[in-house]
């Protein structure tokens, strides 16, 4: 198995015994997964393991977990259909790639969500904050698809492609990740190992 699903829990630090460094770190909390289908090459082209994470309270025939996940895996597993996964496949120094949500930010302004630069402060100008010039007049008379404007940022899926593990509980099911991880507290965050 290759991958899990966890809830993010915040960030804290951590004191390297051999040197001393202060490592920043997000904890990630993952309950063990279960195993809600296995897909095969020859019913459905590719393999690949379904987990279900986070039982709902009143589970109905079509669904049982509030999240579920695929994970493509390289050849067919052992594991059979409601085995849990749990964080044993990883450990200390291992490589993974993170998946998130990232925060909500609302409705807001190129200064913000495309960094552009300041209108003149002074001499009468009006437009401080404004984008400026958004394409022609008559030739091609329309803004053309794609132009950086005001609108709703935040809440895109982000993916870390190569962070490392630098804290496991086994116990407590407790994952530390170098860094920030995307996503505000209690969201869902995917790990999977990535082959050094």
């Amino acid at each position: 198995m290759t991958g899990i699903l966890g809830k993010k829990i915040g960030m804290t630090r951590i004191i390297r015994q051999d040197d001393g460094r202060v490592i920043p770190m997000t904890i990630v909390k993952c309950e063990p997964n279960v195993i809600t289908q296995i897909k095969t090459v020859e019913k459905d082209g590719y393999p690949a393991i379904v987990l279900g994470f986070d039982a709902l309270a009143k589970p109905r025939k079509s669904k049982k977990y509030k999240y579920m996940k695929e994970f493509r895996i390289d050849a067919e597993t052992e594991q059979k259909k409601g085995d849990a996964v749990t964080i044993e496949m990883f450990e200390e120094g291992d490589v993974v790639k993170i998946t998130g949500t990232s925060k909500g930010k609302g409705f807001q302004g190129v200064i913000k969500r495309h960094n552009f630069a300041r209108g003149p402060q002074s001499h009468g100008s009006h437009h401080n904050r404004e984008p400026g010039s958004v394409g022609g007049c008559a030739r091609p008379g329309n803004i053309q698809r794609g132009k950086k404007l005001p609108g709703h940022m935040g809440l895109n899926q982000v993916t870390l492609s190569r962070a490392s593990v630098v804290y496991i509980d086994k116990e407590k099911n407790l994952i530390g990740i170098k860094g920030a991880v995307p996503g505000s507290k209690n969201s869902l965050i995917a790990i999977k190992k990535v082959s050094q």
